[in-house]
């Protein structure tokens, strides 16, 4: 455990720990092991290997302008700044590359762990401009293409000790783009202003909810209020944002769809065969496709659903929805040519579109990420082309001071407990303060009555077996009263110790809420209405290193 590495403002400080990752590739990736490295075409943390991806973005040639002119277009309803404005600039550059990730639009941008990637990006961005001597521009793709509502339509909350899941009431029961999903602002400002409300009023409160009401009215859909907040927090940092589901975007996209349709059975094949090698070194695979995946979705503007398709090679025709929606090849290709709009690419082709789209110095991926691009290396060589580093966004979690002396007066590991909560030291305390004198007076109660109860039941059933579901009811009332009285005193003696249960339940839903890491439960608006809007930018002033280690900031 590194507890050496402490860096920061007199605001807060930055202690590096070290943490097995959430899945047993990305800790073996995190360790950059040489079985590990050939999945790969770059170690992230070895600084020549910029220098070599450096080379072969300039080898290439890219959609420079028209790209910036669309994300300037795109980006014009949203918060900027004369940052935003020279990061535009500079992806027009000649020699400037991109550090790029993306995140679902969840609703008030959805857990913390999408503001950390954020974070990541923008810290890389700067890091790498500074090495390398060449623009580096932050951007942040939104997945607005996927459908999957119930993934981005609630965040947690803590409730009289408890986390809840409030989820926002407006149904979705098709599966459209979330892109597409519009907001009914009255009752989107009326859900938010009770979970701002619900984090406790502070002197931030009353502006918090001002933003959010400006953002909500401004906002057509989900994905313009998920981009309309992520630019107020991060405008003046450079940010540049794009929309995956966005039409637009698609025309740029045009050759790449038919480069995807032309070779669909090519990329299916290289994702299989990579699969099949990290098989044999007992990897499970992530990506679950079919041998007919087409990796490419239809979306179907008459019933507003977005269909995956699959490809049946002998007639060659891609075929969604059991049947119900059949186009040719050369159906496909017209729709690429001149309707993009009605295409977009799953989870296997939208890392390649990223790589054909903007010169990507680096990916920022969190743990599920890496994991599956392993298995896209083979679907990249076909094309020529090569996976850029992959490094793995900061895993992030807020400490606030309060929570750290509730740990100190409860004897709490900082590392244990972000590994596995506080319950079993809660427990332990619980188990502690019971009278041992007392359980086994109500252990012998219980086994006598049982006892007594016995011998009646021996005398009902020879006698008058009638009554005999009766008495086991009667038994069972006894039992049960026995146990009310138990569980009373127990709760009495707990009573007594009620601020410290408090405590453990404090840092529990501080730092492990749920069940969870802090960054995948938490929202950011419960720090940022607890210590106001400068955190995001004492965050972005943070001296982070790419290395690994689990960030704790205290605050």
């Amino acid at each position: 455990m590194k507890t050496n590495d402490k860096k920061g403002s007199s605001k807060m400080e930055i202690l590096n720990l070290s943490l097995p990752a959430t899945n047993r590739f990305a800790t073996d990736y995190l360790a950059q092991t040489p079985e590990i490295q050939s999945y790969f075409h770059y170690r992230f943390n070895d600084h020549l290997e910029y220098e070599k991806r450096l080379i072969e973005i300039q080898q290439r040639s890219y959609m420079r302008n028209e790209l910036a002119a669309h994300i300037e277009e795109y980006m014009d309803k949203f918060p900027a700044s004369e940052k935003v404005k020279e990061s535009i600039e500079k992806l027009k550059e000649s020699n400037s590359t991109v550090i790029i990730g993306g995140q679902q639009a969840g609703i008030l941008t959805g857990p913390l762990y999408t503001i950390h990637k954020i974070i990541s990006i923008l810290a890389l961005a700067k890091q790498k401009e500074e090495e390398l001597n060449v623009p580096v521009v932050p951007v942040f793709w939104i997945a607005g293409e996927d459908h999957d509502y119930q993934e981005v339509n609630h965040v947690f909350v803590e409730r009289n000790n408890k986390i809840e899941k409030k989820i926002y009431p407006e149904k979705v029961l098709d599966k459209r783009m979330v892109s597409t999903i519009e907001l009914n602002h009255n009752l989107c400002y009326q859900w938010v202003e009770g979970i701002i409300k619900s984090f406790g009023e502070t002197v931030h409160t009353k502006d918090l909810l001002h933003v959010f009401d400006k953002a909500i009215h401004e906002s057509k859909t989900f994905v313009d209020f998920f981009a309309w907040i992520v630019m107020h927090l991060f405008k003046d940092s450079g940010l540049l944002i794009i929309d995956s589901g966005d039409e637009k975007i698609r025309k740029l996209e045009k050759e790449f769809f038919i480069k995807q349709i032309n070779d669909c059975k090519e990329i299916t094949q290289k994702v299989k065969a990579q699969q099949e090698e990290l098989k044999l070194n007992g990897f499970e695979r992530t990506l679950d496709i079919s041998d007919q995946a087409a990796n490419l979705f239809y979306y179907d503007q008459e019933n507003n659903e977005r269909i995956l398709l699959d490809y049946n090679g002998e007639n060659k025709q891609f075929i969604g929805k059991n049947g119900q929606i059949q186009l040719t090849l050369e159906q496909m290709l017209e729709l690429a040519g001149e309707f993009p709009e009605r295409l977009s690419n799953n989870v296997v082709t939208r890392p390649l579109m990223q790589e054909w789209l903007f010169p990507t110095l680096s990916f920022i991926a969190g743990p599920g990420e890496i994991a599956y691009w392993a298995e896209l290396k083979q679907a990249f060589e076909w094309f020529g082309l090569k996976m850029p580093p992959i490094v793995p966004r900061l895993n992030i979690t807020l400490l606030d001071r309060s929570i750290e002396t509730d740990m100190a007066e409860l004897g709490l590991d900082l590392r244990e407990t972000l590994m596995v909560g506080t319950e079993k030291k809660k427990r332990d305390f619980l188990q502690n303060l019971k009278d041992e004198n007392l359980d086994k007076l109500f252990e012998k109660m219980k086994q006598e009555l049982l006892f007594n109860y016995g011998k009646l039941e021996a005398y009902v059933t020879t006698e008058n077996i009638g009554m005999l579901p009766l008495l086991k009811k009667n038994e069972g009332k006894v039992i049960d009263q026995i146990v009310y009285m138990e569980n009373k005193l127990e709760e009495s003696v707990q009573r007594k110790y009620e601020v410290v249960i408090n405590k453990f339940d404090r840092v529990e839903n501080a730092l492990w809420p749920a069940g969870s890491p802090q960054e995948r439960t938490l929202n950011s608006f419960y720090f940022i209405n607890q210590h106001g809007p400068t955190l995001i930018n004492d965050l972005l002033n943070g001296s982070f290193t790419f290395d690994g280690t689990h960030k704790i900031i205290r605050i």
